[in-house]
């Protein structure tokens, strides 16, 4: 039987009009934790199955139309992160949950950069691991997770396209980062799609049907800027003639992403430390305390250490929103996705301007492929039109 899992092919609806249940396979070298989550699951409706290695477990999923994988770090052999690795390898939708008796916050780190769903420390409660499955199986589906152009080997997420190894890492981290309320820190060079990926952050988590703001603290003169985070009371300042509601009002029970978070002045970071820590803020002008329900996502075309390390950015307020933490990579890093950009966008103007390009020469697009882009997709888009 093709090692190729069926759902990394398309996801969506099937020929066949009967609905089978997600499989879930369990990896353990300790049997009584290996029946037990077995018999808990099965009562849930799942179908599971098992292995006791990890060399066991690959050669199962050979054989198996795997939905979800949990298994033990630590076992003889193929152990948890090395099979995690090759999971993500050869089935790169398939979810993987962790667990292990020896948590740390560097191991459960490495895990979700490895492309692990979650981590889940032994002892743990009935009702964390149904809660965590439930989320993980959910997610596959409803995320519109990657879907896989057969011939071309195409993935898409949200608004995003890539033939790229690395961008597709990050297409799998996205959908796991949209399910968690954690504050996101995207950093890159300009014009590597920072908005994008907090869009599909947004829209993929459970804020989706909320507002989604987003506001240049680079782009807005520092006078003006508090104001537009926050709001203002009328009289407030010379010309607040009347009371003003601020975006993070405006973004609340959703999303705002703060682009160009390393451009925000100091006066301001302490205001955005309290939000975070408090939930809370004061408009411009009052003293009223306002609460807030807010994700924050935040992005940075530049090196936030360095600027903490210079005194230009606090570190409590680092820290705060590097929680977690996505790295675009610049379009030289992906250069399987300058061909697609250039179809993609020439798709998209011909029908803007109603011209009937098809295509470009190919000495113009070997130019393209040599070429550095210093501005990324964003230059590449403007060449285009």
């Amino acid at each position: 039987m093709s090692s190729v899992h069926p759902e990394d092919l398309f996801i969506g609806e099937t020929d066949s009009p009967s609905v089978t249940r997600p499989k879930i396979l369990i990896v353990d070298d300790d049997q009584s934790l290996r029946e037990f989550l077995e018999i808990l699951l099965a009562k849930e409706g799942y179908d599971v199955c098992s292995a006791s290695s990890g060399e066991k477990a690959l050669r199962l999923m050979d054989k198996e139309n795997v939905s979800l994988v949990i298994s033990d770090v630590k076992m003889p052999g193929i152990d948890g992160m090395t099979l995690l690795k090759k999971i993500k390898t050869k089935y790169a939708n398939v979810p993987v949950i962790l667990i292990t008796a020896f948590a740390s916050l560097d191991t459960a780190m490495a895990a979700m950069k490895e492309g692990a769903w979650d981590y889940l420390t032994k002892p743990f409660r009935i009702e964390e691991i149904r809660e965590v499955v439930g989320k993980a199986l959910e997610t596959r589906p409803k995320a519109q997770s990657l879907i896989r152009d057969t011939a071309d080997k195409i993935y898409k997420l949200d608004n995003m396209l890539t033939k790229s190894p690395v961008m597709l890492k990050i297409f799998q981290l996205i959908p796991r980062i949209a399910s968690s309320p954690s504050s996101v820190l995207i950093s890159g060079e300009s014009g590597t799609g920072k908005e994008l990926a907090a869009r599909a952050i947004h829209n993929l988590g459970v804020r989706k049907d909320k507002p989604f703001v987003v506001i240049n603290c680079g782009g807005i003169p520092e006078n003006l800027l508090e104001s537009e985070l926050f709001g203002h009371r009328r009289g407030a300042f010379t010309g607040a003639d009347r009371e003003k509601q601020g975006l993070f009002a405006i973004a609340s029970q959703g999303t705002i992403f703060l682009d160009e978070i390393g451009e925000l002045p100091m006066t301001l970071q302490v205001k955005l430390l309290r939000v975070v820590q408090q939930k809370s803020f004061t408009s411009l002008g009052d003293t009223k305390e306002i609460k807030v329900d807010v994700r924050i996502l935040a992005a940075t075309n530049r090196d936030l250490e360095k600027e903490v390390i210079a005194g230009r950015f606090r570190e409590d307020l680092y820290y705060r929103l590097n929680v977690i933490q996505i790295r675009m990579p610049p379009l030289r890093e992906r250069p399987e996705d300058i061909s697609l950009m250039v179809q993609y966008f020439l798709d998209k103007y011909s029908k803007e301007q109603n011209k009937a390009v098809q295509g470009i020469s190919s000495f113009a697009m070997e130019a393209l492929q040599k070429y550095s882009f210093p501005g990324n997709v964003r230059e590449l888009e403007n060449i285009i039109e």
